[in-house]
């Protein structure tokens, strides 16, 4: 059976699943390899969700010129 490609998540599904992976990590319940592989996987989730953050970031910085280009926005005093 093929691998199914997985999709990429939203940063709220990825919030998501970092939010429970540090609650069941808080709870000192979890074996240690299976911390470790969680640890691992909320690192990715973090990162991911900080890649998302940025680009949004430089997104909203942006502003539309008349002819249809994109500048820095930059408040004028």
């Amino acid at each position: 059976m093929a691998k199914k490609e997985e999709k990429e998540l939203t940063f709220e599904e990825n919030l998501e699943q970092l939010e429970t992976i540090v609650k069941k990590l808080e709870t000192g319940e979890v074996p240690l390899d299976d911390a470790i592989k969680e640890f691992n996987r909320a690192m990715t989730l973090a990162k991911s969700c900080d890649e998302k953050l940025k680009s949004a970031e430089e997104a909203i910085t942006k502003i539309v010129n008349p002819d249809g280009s994109l500048s820095d926005f930059k408040v004028e005093e």
